[in-house]
């Protein structure tokens, strides 16, 4: 009697939507893989950045403790961030590990699996590039914005982000993962600042173009004042396209519930509104629409709900 092997899904992101994903999806009877962006430039990640000119950690720092399956404390204490103490103000204990760990095994992506392995964490996490890299963003006036943390903030319209050196190269565990996938899923999150930087690494975008009929986008519930204003669901997607290539995603996942009126006021103060999901536009560009209620009511802020996402995405290889 032979055993049925374990279906892989590989999640791709960073930010905040993307470990909403994997606490549900690690439960659940697959081969996980987490490719996160590095190309983060604030706070603690950018100080740590500068003085060691390594990748961004704190994106992996909150992946691993998503994944990670040990005492409450002791991710606790991984995610402490330092208030007071001089040098250490503002610091994450997490990434600190990782600079040291890194330091200490001379690698990044070896500092990831040490870390991995002494917290118990149930799946791979693979940093989208081993390299340091600087994100840019070009608007539409022309004008060009360098360091992820500072795109937001110019409060312009962006045409397209880039690398640099543009010559960076993924690991390739990344480029294999996504290629052996049967479900690739890109996580929701801010689309040009954490998504995209994953997906226009070299060789990334033309391994997903491979697995397009595989591909899922799960897409942001509300727009992001300095990102995508006013965005739509089809424009989240006419972006991923503009950059990787029409056709790179088969398939939508969409919140198709009202917005609580209060909820909506609260973001509204934050110039952020529902993201309409426009079903023509959507189906005239090919993609399968999978719609549900999707979002966490139990929370003040809008965050995808652990479990029903990942069931809903479960449900798409079963």
């Amino acid at each position: 009697m032979t055993n049925k092997r374990e279906p892989r899904i590989v999640v791709i992101g960073g930010g905040t939507g993307m470990p909403v994903l994997l606490r549900g999806l690690k439960s659940l009877p697959i081969q996980l893989t987490a490719l996160v962006t590095v190309a983060d430039d604030g706070g603690s990640t950018g100080r740590i950045r500068n003085e060691m000119a390594m990748p961004a950690p704190g994106d992996i720092r909150n992946v691993i403790a998503a994944l990670s399956e040990v005492e409450p404390m002791i991710i606790q204490l991984f995610q402490h961030r330092f208030s007071i103490g001089n040098g250490l103000s503002g610091h994450s204990m997490g990434n600190l590990l990782l600079a040291a760990m890194t330091s200490i095994t001379g690698d990044f992506y070896t500092g990831i699996k040490e870390i991995s392995r002494v917290l118990n964490v149930k799946g791979e996490i693979i940093p989208i590039s081993n390299e340091n890299m600087t994100l840019h963003a070009e608007m539409h006036d022309g004008s060009i914005v360098a360091g992820e943390s500072n795109i937001p903030l110019a409060r312009k319209s962006i045409k397209r982000v880039f690398i640099n050196p543009e010559d960076v190269q993924p690991l390739p565990n990344a480029i294999e993962a996504i290629e052996h996938a049967d479900l690739v899923v890109i996580s929701p999150g801010s689309l040009f600042t954490s998504i995209m930087p994953n997906l226009i690494i070299p060789q990334i975008d033309d391994a997903i173009r491979r697995a397009r009929s595989k591909v899922v986008y799960v897409c942001n519930v509300m727009t992001q004042a300095g990102e995508t204003t006013g965005f739509t669901a089809a424009d989240h997607v006419q972006a991923i396209f503009n950059h990787i290539g029409d056709d790179s995603i088969g398939s939508i996942v969409v919140h198709n519930e009202p917005i609580d009126r209060s909820i909506r006021d609260l973001y509204a103060e934050e110039n952020a509104e529902p993201v309409e999901y426009d079903t023509e536009r959507l189906l005239n560009m090919g993609l399968k629409i999978i719609e549900g209620d999707i979002i966490d009511h139990r929370k003040a802020m809008l965050r995808h709900d652990t479990r029903k996402i990942a069931k809903l995405l479960y449900s798409l290889i079963q």
